[in-house]
C-alpha cells in the first residue's frame, strides 16, 4: 500500500493556486482582469482546495470505530458515487464503486466505507491506484477477511480532449483475501456488485 500518510496534514496554499490561475490565463491569451475571469482565479484556488480535502486526512481515521459482531457473511455497499481528479491531466473523473467485505468479528459503519472512498479519491489519482488503495486499507485497519472493490468511472481526460470518445466506462476491480481465493466468495461477490 502506498503511504497514505505522508499527504495529511498538508495546508493547500489558496493563494498560491490564485497566483498560478493567473498566470495561465495571461498564457493563454486571456486577460485576467475582465469582468467574468477577474474572480476566476480565487474560485479555483477554493474549487481545489475543495477537490483535494484528501490530502488533508488520513483515510485510516474513518476505519477505527468498529462495531463487534458475530456477522460472518458478505457485506455490500454498491452505487457509492465518487469524484476524483485524474493526476495526469488535472481534469475529473468520477462514477461509482461497489465494495464487499467479509468481516472477522467486527463491522463498520456503512458511512465509513463512503468516507474511505471520498478521502481517497479527494487526492491527484489514477483510476487503478484508487482501486487498490479502498481495497487494501479495508484488510489492513477493518481487518476484514475478504475484500472486493470494482470501480467504474468516466474520466474526461478521455471524453472532452485527446480521442474524445464520450460514453467510455473505465472499469477496475482488486479482490483481496478471501474474496480472491475462495473461487465460490468471490463468484457470490461479483453476481453480489454487478447486480
Amino acid at each position: 500500500m502506498t503511504d497514505d500518510k505522508a499527504a495529511t496534514g498538508h495546508q493547500i496554499d489558496q493563494p498560491r493556486i490564485a497566483s498560478a490561475v493567473r498566470e495561465i490565463l495571461l498564457a493563454i491569451g486571456e486577460d485576467p482582469n475582465r469582468e467574468g475571469l477577474k474572480d476566476t482565479p480565487d474560485r479555483v484556488a477554493r474549487m481545489y482546495a475543495e477537490m483535494f480535502a484528501g490530502m488533508r486526512s488520513d483515510p485510516a481515521d474513518h476505519l477505527r470505530a468498529a462495531f463487534t459482531e458475530n456477522y460472518d457473511e458478505l457485506v455490500v455497499l454498491r452505487d457509492v458515487p465518487f469524484y476524483s481528479m485524474c493526476e495526469h491531466h488535472l481534469l475529473p473523473f468520477e462514477g461509482k464503486v461497489h465494495i464487499a467485505y467479509l468481516p472477522d468479528g467486527q463491522v463498520v459503519g456503512l458511512s465509513k466505507l463512503a468516507r474511505v472512498v471520498d478521502t481517497f479519491a479527494q487526492r491527484p489519482q489514477v483510476q487503478e491506484r484508487l482501486t487498490t488503495q479502498i481495497a487494501d486499507i479495508l484488510m489492513e485497519k477493518a481487518q476484514a477477511k475478504g475484500v472486493a472493490v470494482v470501480m467504474e468511472a468516466v474520466h474526461s481526460c478521455m471524453t472532452c480532449r485527446g480521442v474524445k470518445k464520450p460514453g467510455s466506462v473505465m472499469v477496475t476491480s482488486a479482490v483481496r483475501g478471501y474474496c480472491r481465493t475462495s473461487a465460490r466468495t468471490r463468484a457470490e461477490v461479483m453476481s453480489l456488485l454487478h447486480k
